[in-house]
């Protein structure tokens, strides 16, 4: 169970990775549970030159990009994961990570399963289901939870194109963790 005085945050991009948020927080993550969420009415974009996205509210994301004024409620919405557990030293761990291309901010995101242990052992190609189920309507969603995520600063640093978690695995996520779990924190 987690303690009054752990934080939530949700992830959307290369933290999504269990075995990356790991390594950024420097210890095995056993007191953390994952939980796949959905922040609505903000985009998910490639920073340009970087292998990691971005996440900007919609208002953002039409006035950045003239192509984006009609996006789908899918577009308009961002899938990750809501981490519940995490201690001060995993934030502060995560504030220096994300640096100050990001502003950290508390927003609600809505839960769209039951939370479970972090799970190390999962397989880079069993992180991309192959077929999520769609969006719940929004009368379905459960009750959004608060949570805090990184917002990306500079909207002007952004492709155009939304980025994918699938490209992202199947492409680059290996060189973002090193080695076997097992040997990590011994």
């Amino acid at each position: 169970m987690a303690s009054s005085d752990s934080r939530s945050a949700f992830f959307y991009g290369t933290l999504m990775h269990p075995k990356i948020l790991t390594e950024v927080i420097q210890n095995k993550g056993s007191h953390l549970a994952v939980t796949p969420a959905v922040l609505l009415d903000h985009t998910r974009h490639a920073v340009k030159y970087a292998d990691y996205p971005g996440v900007i509210p919609v208002e953002k994301t039409k006035a950045q990009f003239e192509r984006l004024h009609n996006l789908t409620r899918d577009e308009g919405s961002v899938r990750g994961t809501l981490v519940t557990g995490l201690t001060a030293s995993d934030m502060k761990f995560l504030d220096e990570f994300e640096g100050d291309e990001y502003n950290k901010q508390v927003v609600e995101v809505h839960p769209l399963g039951d939370p479970e242990p972090i799970d190390l052992a999962i397989d880079d190609k069993s992180l991309i289901p192959a077929h999520p189920p769609p969006l719940p309507q929004p009368d379905e969603l459960r009750s959004g939870v608060p949570a805090e995520v990184y917002i990306y600063a500079d909207a002007t640093n952004l492709e155009a194109q939304l980025w994918s978690l699938e490209d992202f695995v199947r492409d680059k996520a290996k060189k973002w963790y090193s080695g076997p779990v097992e040997s990590r924190w011994s």
